[in-house]
């Protein structure tokens, strides 16, 4: 069965605090007649400290959507890299073992994919297949690890390596003042994360079943306005409600594998925000210390869209992961609204069950300033 192993995560070295970002706030916003409101909804967000790849007062300044975009592209061919080599050290593998690279993100574009350029600058075979997903915002995660499970079953030696690159700090607006739009910018930041899905073998969680499921009627909650100044985030005040609906949906996904939702030993889910974490606490039935991995990524990062449920990740096998066979679930949410959902077992592969470890070379890693070496 597919593995997915641990994943690697870099982040950007500019820091910006909860303070800050209240302060920036008031200031840029002094008479914005709801901004006493904006200011309370940041704060309570949880989240202390996000990472960009930028210094504050570059990222406050609009050049123009060409600009931003052309810096999406390089910050993405600087930072990806480095992980990437990461997380083949994670899986014991090379870039010659992967077979398939899923490539996701939401806050910029590029074609051909980032997935071209890292077959011609990383040693993949030229034969690797390319898949970038670039409209499933906050839940491409989830997809990206569904995808790559289907490879697998679909082509049982196979390796599949994902990328999730978010900048979303590229997509600030200083002109969308509602206060969705100011909660917002003070709730995202930046992040690369990346992991191999190994075939055979390997140590993490072991795919066992996965699903999605639409909330139907939902597509205006979450969604982009792409105009001349870019990608304009839109948030609906209805969206952290939506635990109502999919939680439900996580217990239906795995009644007929006869797994309990209320009752598995981890949970890796996508932490929107703090809403999202408190009300599966509730219709899940499940202890708030079950999501102490999803709640320390908003906390350190704030939201990193796709990258949050592999950072929560990376976070759970530096405790120790867990038992063999321990049960759990990976989900990530997102527009549409959608929700991405993957049922496995914590598996220790490599030596410890007979599997042969292959011989690592790794090309030399691309060196990224203030990168979050987890491993």
């Amino acid at each position: 069965m597919a593995t997915l192993c641990r994943p690697a995560i870099a982040v950007p070295e500019h820091v910006i605090t909860l303070e800050q970002t209240v302060e920036l706030a008031r200031e840029l916003h002094p008479d914005h007649p709801q901004l006493e409101l904006a200011v309370r909804l940041i704060s309570n967000t949880g989240v202390r400290t996000r990472r960009l790849v930028q210094p504050i007062e570059t990222t406050l300044k609009h050049p123009g959507f060409t600009t931003r975009n052309a810096v999406y592209e390089a910050e993405a061919k600087t930072r990806v890299p480095e992980a990437v080599v990461r997380a083949l050290g994670h899986a014991e593998l090379t870039p010659r073992d992967i077979d398939m690279i899923v490539y996701v993100s939401c806050t910029g574009f590029m074609m051909p994919s980032m997935t071209a350029w890292l077959i011609n600058s990383m040693g993949f075979r030229p034969e690797t297949r390319q898949l970038p997903i670039a409209q499933l915002g906050c839940a491409a995660g989830g997809a990206a690890i569904n995808r790559a499970h289907d490879f697998c079953s679909a082509y049982p030696r196979s390796n599949v390596l994902i990328v999730s690159c978010e900048f979303c700090s590229l997509c600030y607006q200083p002109t969308d003042l509602a206060v969705g739009n100011l909660l917002s910018n003070g709730l995202f930041g930046d992040a690369v994360a990346a992991a191999v899905v190994r075939g055979e073998g390997g140590t993490g969680v072991q795919l066992e079943r996965n699903g999605s499921h639409l909330v139907p009627d939902t597509e205006d909650w979450i969604s982009y306005a792409v105009r001349d100044t870019g990608f304009h985030f839109m948030l609906d005040k209805r969206v952290p409600g939506t635990m109502s609906v999919l939680a439900p949906a996580m217990r239906e996904m795995a009644e007929p594998h006869d797994w309990d939702i209320s009752g598995l030993d981890f949970y890796i889910v996508h932490a929107g925000g703090p809403r999202i974490l408190d009300d599966l606490c509730q219709y899940l039935d499940v202890g708030a210390e079950m999501f102490r991995y999803s709640r320390a990524t908003l906390t350190e990062r704030g939201n990193i869209a796709s990258a949050v449920i592999f950072d929560a990740l990376d976070r759970f096998f530096e405790d120790g992961g867990a038992e063999h066979g321990a049960r759990g679930v990976i989900a990530g949410f997102g527009p549409g609204i959608t929700a991405e959902l993957t049922l496995g077992t914590w598996s220790v592969g490599g030596r410890e069950s007979g599997q042969i470890e292959r011989e690592v070379i790794l090309p030399p890693p691309v060196l990224m300033a203030g990168s979050d070496a987890a491993g």
